[in-house]
């Protein structure tokens, strides 16, 4: 049964969890690039570095995860160990006391690593209680709905709130200004995660012997590739967090270089972004009506198709009275994008538990995160590709007003995010959880669920 007050209890886990993911995408590039002085290349072996472990640590986690027994549950103890050192490394990631190249190019590589093991143990439990606590299409729209409101919440808050600290997000001058801006947004961050603790996460009890069942990484990673769902599902993804992951990453140079936003105006750009999420906002529910009414493929081919649409006037827009209404209308099509992830991996997850008889939710999103975190190699390789063509691979305020540049800025925007969308939807094209398929499987989930219970009432 469908319960608003434990589906906002366990969504406001994604508040903080948006604000600690972006905290990192939104801001660090051009922290270590424009502020700090680092080489472009030297950024691209540290994000490929970091992707790299990212890939590993998170299937391990993943597996991990399923197999641990706890009286807390299975997901529960690694969110409580996760969250002070992510509250902490998030501060330490903007807080870099040394001065030599050298030396700050070793120091992003660590702190990045352990920013990657804090947040997974954090986020890979927290998306894996989703298909866990809340079971039929109808059910997990509603929840994702909430979820992905406060995704917008904590989008909002990181694209705000550290800007009402730094006047200028690409100059130097204001280094100590991210590390205040930084210690404000672990307090968020923190603050969220306790809530959830405490009133947002509930063990269902017909999954809690499922430990016993669950496979090696190995054997789980055999399983899941065998999916011809996963299969089409993480290259869609994939496809997916490459976007997520190169639009925030270029937006606040996109918004200095092409929109010409001064010191003093980064409060400009952080409403431009807070437009889209408000957008993505009120078109949740427009989504939501459309995953129940024709499926989850066709709506997530939709909202991509929309997304693609809504991208292309940024190679054309120099008005900021025109970047508003540009990136409220992205906030449509990244609305549905939103949604429907969660929703299709979830039923992945459930046919999969019909084929294996255990529930495996950490493996596969930690499986998931092995592929789709190797999008970050894909982003920086991209930035890094357009800015030593344009000469840019050392940050130049003044060089950055060359129409190379602004170019190779708009196509980062536009046309890398554009044709990764399109792969997007021709993957997931072929997705074979059809919306009558979904309601076959829900109700064999549902009758091997009862046999689950009553297996566990005679023991």
């Amino acid at each position: 049964m469908y319960s608003l007050k434990r589906a906002l209890a366990y969504g406001i886990g994604q508040f903080s969890d948006t604000i600690a993911i972006q905290m990192f995408s939104f801001y660090i590039f051009t922290f270590y690039f424009a502020v700090v002085g680092l080489d472009v290349n030297l950024i691209t072996i540290v994000y490929i570095i970091w992707s790299i472990w990212n890939a590993i640590n998170d299937p391990l986690m993943g597996a991990l995860s399923d197999r641990v027994h706890t009286k807390w549950g299975r997901r529960k103890p690694f969110i409580i160990v996760a969250t002070l050192p992510l509250c902490v490394i998030i501060v330490l990631l903007y807080t870099p006391w040394i001065e030599s190249t050298l030396t700050i190019f070793i120091y992003f590589i660590i702190t990045a690593v352990i920013f990657d093991i804090s947040y997974t143990t954090f986020d890979l439990n927290y998306a894996s209680l989703f298909p866990e606590m809340f079971q039929d299409l109808e059910e997990r729209a509603k929840s994702n709905a909430v979820k992905q409101f406060f995704t917008v919440i904590g989008l909002i808050f990181t694209f705000i709130l550290p800007t009402l600290f730094i006047p200028k997000l690409d100059e130097p001058m204001y280094l100590p200004n991210y590390s205040i801006a930084a210690f404000v947004m672990a307090l968020f961050i923190g603050g969220g995660i306790i809530i959830l603790i405490l009133f947002g996460i509930k063990q269902r009890k017909e999954f809690s012997e499922d430990y016993k069942t669950a496979p090696s990484l190995l054997k789980s990673l055999k399983f899941s590739i065998k999916n011809k769902g996963f299969r089409t599902f993480i290259i869609s993804n994939l496809c997916y967090w490459y976007v997520i992951g190169i639009l925030p990453t270029i937006t606040p140079l996109y918004g200095s270089f092409v929109l010409n936003i001064a010191e003093g105006e980064s409060i400009l750009l952080g409403l431009m972004l807070a437009t889209t999420f408000i957008s993505a906002a009120i078109f949740l529910s427009l989504w939501r009506y459309v995953a129940v009414k024709i499926g989850m493929r066709k709506g997530y081919m939709l909202s991509n198709s929309i997304f693609i649409l809504s991208l292309i006037p940024f190679m054309f827009i120099n008005d900021r009275t025109f970047a508003f209404l540009g990136f409220f209308t992205v906030g449509i099509g990244l609305s549905g994008a939103l949604l429907f992830a969660d929703i299709l991996l979830a039923a992945v997850i459930d046919q999969d538990e019909l084929t294996t008889g255990t529930r495996r939710e950490g493996g596969y999103y930690g499986i998931n995160a092995l592929f789709t975190k190797l999008s970050t190699i894909f982003v920086i390789l991209s930035i890094s590709l357009v800015f030593n063509s344009t000469g840019w691979a050392i940050f130049d305020p003044v060089l950055g007003t060359d129409e190379e540049v602004i170019f190779g800025l708009k196509s980062l925007m536009v046309i890398f995010p554009a044709i990764a969308l399109v792969i997007g939807i021709i993957s997931i094209y072929r997705f074979p959880i059809t919306k009558e398929k979904y309601e076959e499987i829900k109700t064999k989930t549902r009758e091997l669920h009862q046999e689950k219970l009553d297996r566990i009432r005679n023991t």
